[in-house]
């Protein structure tokens, strides 16, 4: 009611300005209050009860990439060819972070021969760079924990290591685990007591070298992970001491 009484004062005083009729005042006063109300929203403060914008998040400078990814620019580009800013430039034109992590690696390695072990570092660095999976996360959102070590044998002994398991009780002692496949040189995937899943990964590095990378995944959330990070390098120390006690 009170909006209409000053609506009707502000068309009458019109009137006596200008001579116009009721109707053309009330036509022009009606334009310069929706006017003045728009106004007046548009500068207002947001209510408490009002969600506040969200920034967006800026996206890391090039200088950052190496510390999200985990892998220096210097690492990369000798291993790979390209440092991490090059990398991400590629990938970002290929449309890597709409495509799934397994399409992703398949690229680079496939378009730069970039060997299995660094395309999936790439990958993973690029993801986190992006802001698509956290450290010792998957794209998916579940956890896994990472270890890798060298060692001074030939690949086929290492492969025996973890696929034996009188010679694997010797160094992961107390764990009922079971191989579910095992590809001799190349790579073991074994069931873990909690039904957790292991994948490792053999690679020879040239005469009496090998490593081996231990993928522990489905991890319930971070502190997992960074227990058995620590567990796996305590084993993996156990395991290169056991080979320098053991005859060749």
């Amino acid at each position: 009611m009170t909006k209409q009484k000053d609506l009707k004062r502000v068309v009458r005083t019109r009137m006596r300005k200008t001579g116009e009729s009721y109707t053309a005042a009330r036509v022009q006063g009606l334009a310069r209050h929706g006017a003045a109300t728009k106004k007046a929203a548009a500068s207002r403060e947001p209510h408490e009860s009002e969600p506040a914008p969200t920034a967006a998040k800026p996206a890391p400078r090039p200088t950052e990439y190496a510390a999200l990814a985990g892998y220096s620019d210097e690492t990369i580009a000798a291993k790979t060819g390209c440092t991490w800013q090059k990398w991400v430039e590629h990938l970002d034109w290929f449309g890597a972070a709409e495509k799934p992590h397994r399409d992703i690696a398949r690229h680079v390695h496939e378009k730069f021969g970039v060997p299995g072990w660094w395309a999936q570092a790439v990958t993973v660095g690029y993801e986190r760079i992006r802001g698509l999976r956290d450290i010792g996360q998957r794209r998916g959102g579940a956890y896994e924990a990472s270890k890798s070590k060298t060692f001074a044998v030939p690949v086929e002994r290492l492969f025996a290591a973890f696929a034996e398991p009188a010679m694997r009780k010797r160094w992961l002692p107390g764990v009922e685990l079971a191989v579910r496949k095992a590809t001799p040189g190349k790579s073991i995937r074994i069931t873990w007591d909690d039904g957790t899943p292991v994948e490792v990964w053999l690679q020879s590095k040239g005469e009496g070298r090998s490593v081996a990378a231990i993928a522990h995944r489905k991890l319930p959330d971070r502190a997992r992970v960074e227990e058995l990070k620590r567990y796996w390098g305590e084993r993996l120390e156990a395991l290169e001491a056991q080979l320098a006690a053991e005859p060749a």
